[in-house]
């Protein structure tokens, strides 16, 4: 089982069949490695025997041709290996397989042992007893050797079975993978299923905190604080202002707005409303801000000062703008009660946001994701961070990116307060610092490349320290030893978060893992055929689950090849 169509890997050849008479009689080093290439394509076992035993019938006329010949003919230029991989298939006595054969071959000398060594990350030596196999592997660390032969024993009993029974399977559908080891891969790794209210819209988990404790901090911005019973009366008020315009569920309703108080109203007011924001951060350049809202096509768009700046009087004409800075909304009579989503006709399967994927693999992307993903990372990262009522979130992302709406529902659904530091303070990492401190913030998610930019990226840590949106080194996680550290990883399609690893007090490794899948997720590693790859190897990820959204906006043919 391979991501390649084609293997090359080296073979020993013994040197002695073209070195003319009595070669088989004379000492000397005659053996020699040569290159052998594999085709694994859809070509059945029995034709892939065949060709591959004329391969090596041929490559026997050039056994003494020096691998230097070979590697200069093959067109890979050195010092890149030919292979990293050899086979050495040697014919041996059954009474060597008993262990008792190397004296009676070498009579009169006593055998003491022997030690085999290897150039190679991998050297698989086979040996042929006429009756049975034996298999022998040298692998370097940290794969296990005994692993390899149990593969390869797996291999070739798969390949008996299909030669005598279905000679035309493809060569590349034999699986090297054990039954418990497979199951372990897909299903034990995977045990992730945990009940949660999937029926529920995420901004229900908000309202649940407002019943619980009204007056708690909801929100801080400098200055100013909204409790959740203040912050909940506002965004109903504008929510209703925004139904009797015509939101409706699955309607994405654009929303550009510096850090504020306001920009969370605004978000609120849209879920309450049943649309889906389309966030939109004035700092990103107004090309891309315009390349988004021409492909999300909102009628409707929350701004202010800075959302109007960036987005430019040509996008302004074309949208209904309602500006969250006026001093007299027309909207401060609307009721201050939750809109129903019964009314609405408002499920959990509509969508909660569209965002807008960087664009750094291609053109942006808008994914969209629905409540019911929303509120499953939710629920998983309050209880996977221990986020409480007590706890205190710092709004660090940019608002366009998803990492936004973790923070959010993050706070919002634990009865926490967020915090939101202003620009400044985001962009000078001695600054956020000493945010973090005074604000006493409980948790953070930071970007490894702010801290590894700080000159002490231990005064960034919080009680909580999540590290998302690219790899962390293991160095910087070992400096942060004063915080619980927890490396995040996802992406925007499997709504923000699909894996998380907690930091071990004793971590040593060189390599920070992304860890396991959170609730109701499952992740596998597949090959280029859709097969599971073993423990350690290289694949591709595949994320499946709660998480997964619905696809891209207007995108339905990538939608198809991406979403299986």
């Amino acid at each position: 089982s391979s991501v390649r169509e084609q293997v090359v890997f080296g073979t020993v050849l013994f040197g002695r069949m073209h070195a003319g008479a009595g070669a088989d009689r004379t000492l000397g080093l005659f053996i020699n490695t040569l290159p052998v290439r594999l085709d694994l394509d859809g070509t059945g076992v029995e034709a892939s025997v065949r060709t591959t035993h004329a391969r090596l019938s041929e490559l026997l006329a050039h056994e003494h041709a020096s691998l230097a010949l070979a590697q200069r003919c093959s067109g890979v230029a050195a010092p890149a290996p030919l292979f990293s991989a050899l086979l050495n298939y040697r014919h041996n006595t059954p009474a060597a397989m008993a262990g008792g054969g190397t004296d009676d071959v070498l009579s009169g000398m006593e055998w003491l042992g022997g030690e085999e060594r290897t150039n190679y990350p991998l050297t698989l030596s086979v040996e042929d007893f006429g009756e049975a196999l034996g298999l022998t592997a040298q692998v370097a660390e940290p794969v296990s050797a005994d692993r390899v032969c149990g593969y390869m024993q797996h291999v070739l009993e798969q390949l008996a079975e299909a030669l005598e029974h279905a000679p035309n399977t493809p060569v590349r559908e034999l699986g090297i993978l054990p039954a418990a080891e497979r199951t372990h891969l897909l299903e034990d790794l995977n045990r992730t299923a945990a009940a949660y209210p999937s029926e529920r819209c995420i901004h229900k988990l908000f309202e649940q905190q407002v019943q619980k404790a009204p007056e708690a901090v909801a929100v801080v911005c400098e200055d100013e604080r909204l409790s959740y019973g203040e912050l909940n009366a506002r965004a109903n008020r504008l929510a209703h202002h925004l139904i009797a315009l015509g939101v409706r569920p699955d309607q994405p309703v654009a929303i550009c707005l510096e850090r504020s108080p306001a920009m969370v109203v605004g978000v609120l007011a849209i879920l309450k409303a049943g649309g889906a924001y389309v966030p939109l951060d004035p700092g990103y350049p107004s090309e891309r801000l315009r390349r988004v809202v021409e492909d999300a096509a909102p009628r409707l768009l929350l701004c202010d000062a800075a959302g109007r700046a960036a987005l430019g009087p040509e996008v302004l004409t074309a949208v209904t703008v309602i500006d969250l800075e006026t001093a007299t909304p027309g909207w401060a009579e609307r009721p201050a009660s939750d809109p129903d989503p019964r009314t609405l006709g408002l499920t959990s399967r509509h969508l909660a946001y569209v965002i807008y994927t960087s664009g750094s693999t291609g053109t942006p992307k808008g994914v969209m994701v629905e409540h019911h993903s929303l509120v499953n990372l939710g629920l998983a990262q309050i209880e996977l961070f221990g986020v409480c009522s007590n706890s205190r979130v710092v709004q660090f992302a940019s608002f366009g990116f998803d990492a936004s709406a973790w923070e959010l529902v993050m706070a919002f659904g634990s009865g926490a307060a967020l915090h939101l530091p202003a620009d400044a303070l985001r962009q000078a990492s001695n600054k956020l610092s000493d945010y973090l401190r005074s604000e006493a913030i409980t948790h953070a998610t930071l970007p490894p490349a702010l801290l590894q930019a700080s000159r002490d990226p231990g005064y960034l840590a919080s009680q909580v320290l999540i590290l998302a949106g690219e790899l962390p080194k293991a160095e910087l996680v070992r400096s942060l030893a004063s915080a619980s550290i927890v490396n995040a990883y996802g992406p925007t399609e499997a709504t923000v978060c699909a894996t998380v690893w907690s930091c071990p007090d004793d971590f040593d490794g060189s390599v920070v893992p992304i860890g396991r899948p959170i609730a109701n997720t499952r992740v596998y590693l597949l090959d280029g055929h859709g097969a599971p790859v073993p423990f350690g190897a290289v694949g591709e990820l595949y994320i499946g689950g709660a998480g997964v959204a619905r696809g891209y906006l207007n995108r339905p043919e990538l939608t198809a090849e991406r979403f299986i």
